[in-house]
C-alpha cells in the first residue's frame, strides 16, 4: 500500500497529466513518474512536504510566520541557503529558517 501522499500525487496526476503536476511542483515529469513508480532515489520527505503543502493542504508551524503550507515553508527553507537583502521578510526569514529545528542544518530543504 502506498502512502497517502503517494496516492494524493497519482491522483492529481489522473486529473491533469504528470507534465502538468511536475509544473505546478517547480520539478520534473521524471521525478513525478520515478516518485510513481517507486523508484525515485532522492529525498522522498521533501517530495512529501511538497506534495502535502501543494495537493493536501498540509500546513506546518512556522516560529515567524505562523501556519503555513508545508510547500511554502520548504521554499522559504530553499531560500534561507544564501543571504539576500532584497526586504525585511526575507532577511526575517533567512534568520528564522537558519535556526528552525524542521530546517536540519540549518540548509536543508
Amino acid at each position: 500500500m502506498s502512502p497517502e501522499w503517494v496516492v494524493a500525487l497519482a491522483i492529481e496526476c489522473d486529473g491533469t497529466s504528470q507534465s502538468a503536476v511536475a509544473r505546478k511542483m517547480s520539478r520534473s515529469p521524471a521525478l513525478v513518474n520515478q516518485v510513481l513508480k517507486n523508484n525515485y532515489k532522492g529525498d522522498l520527505k521533501a517530495v512529501e512536504e511538497l506534495v502535502s503543502g501543494l495537493f493536501m493542504n498540509g500546513t506546518v508551524t512556522c516560529p515567524a510566520l505562523g501556519e503555513l503550507p508545508s510547500n511554502q515553508c520548504q521554499e522559504w527553507r530553499r531560500k534561507s541557503r544564501k543571504f539576500v537583502n532584497v526586504n525585511s521578510q526575507r532577511v526575517m526569514m533567512f534568520r528564522a529558517c537558519r535556526r528552525c529545528p524542521r530546517n536540519q542544518n540549518g540548509v536543508k530543504s
